[in-house]
């Protein structure tokens, strides 16, 4: 009688653990458990992600482990293994780069978990769900009021994110969108800082050295942005340019307030996470979500 027993629960055990594997179940223990692969816990908008997929997580009462990429694609790839190793339920990425992370989210289909990114997508593989804001319109938005802040003509420059990843490339092209329409703006330099304020710092330096009319800059995000107005402060040169970032993390909005940066595109971070922790649990109970779930998009000014 007790062998029987044994082989009774020896077999629920495995259709529990057939049903996990399809996205249909729960964890072993009861609950959901959900893995967040996030780009880089440096950026203050990434750790606002991570905080609103926690906060969901903990009002559903599911468990979330967070892993930190620290913008390396391979760091990346082994943190999303060790997440599938760890038998979670479904996972949510936020990818350092759109095409590197491809074969990652291919394993993860491969073992049946269901896939979600947040902010940044995926070029290929299986995903359930995309949560971002509209990036191309973020764009467009910050193209718009630099141009009518420059007065309709002049010099401009353009800080680009990481290469590779979507964000940078729809930022991009929503704000060359704009001042390509303008045949009176002219981008006299666009060069890559990484989503970095350092870097933007630097590569703002040396752009103030090659160039000098400048009448306002575009950065695909405040980090970049935040730079760049401290080179252009060291330079002397800070009150005849207009900034306008990306992002609206807590020092950007400061700045606005302030008066340093006149303006950056608020794409509410913490609701990216919060929706996308919530839309993978939906799907995880069966519920139907739609492909790409957009979080709206606002201009901070003073």
């Amino acid at each position: 009688m007790k062998r029987i027993f044994i082989l009774v629960v020896s077999m629920l055990l495995l259709i529990s653990g057939t049903a996990m594997a399809e996205g249909q179940g729960e964890a072993a223990d009861g609950g959901i458990v959900i893995g967040l692969s996030v780009s880089t816990l440096n950026n203050p908008f990434f750790v606002t992600l991570r905080d609103g997929a926690q906060d969901a997580a903990d009002l559903l009462g599911v468990e979330l482990i967070v892993v930190d990429s620290q913008d390396d694609p391979a760091r990346e790839a082994s943190n999303i293994q060790d997440l599938i190793q760890r038998g979670v339920d479904a996972l949510l990425i936020n990818p350092t780069d759109s095409d590197a992370v491809v074969p990652s989210v291919q394993r993860a289909n491969s073992e049946g978990i269901p896939v979600f990114t947040v902010d940044r997508g995926a070029s290929s593989g299986d995903v359930v769900a995309h949560v971002a804001s509209d990036n191309v319109a973020g764009g467009e938005m910050a193209g718009e009021y630099l141009v009518e802040a420059i007065g309709g003509s002049g010099s401009v420059v353009e800080l680009q994110g990481i290469p590779g990843t979507s964000a940078a490339r729809d930022r991009g092209e929503g704000f060359n969108n704009i001042v390509g329409a303008n045949s009176d703006v002219s981008v006299v330099a666009a060069q890559t800082a990484n989503f970095n304020r350092t870097e933007g710092l630097n590569v703002f330096q040396n752009i103030l050295q090659a160039q000098s009319d400048i009448d306002g800059v575009f950065a695909h995000n405040d980090e970049m942005i935040l730079g760049a107005i401290q080179a252009a402060e060291a330079a002397g040169r800070a009150d005849d340019i207009v900034f306008v970032g990306f992002d609206a993390v807590d020092d950007a909005v400061a700045a606005v307030e302030d008066g340093r940066l006149a303006a950056t595109v608020a794409q509410r971070p913490e609701e990216i996470g919060s929706t996308g922790l919530r839309t993978a649990v939906s799907y995880l109970q069966g519920e139907t979500v739609e492909d790409y779930i957009p979080v709206a998009l606002m201009l901070v000014t003073q």
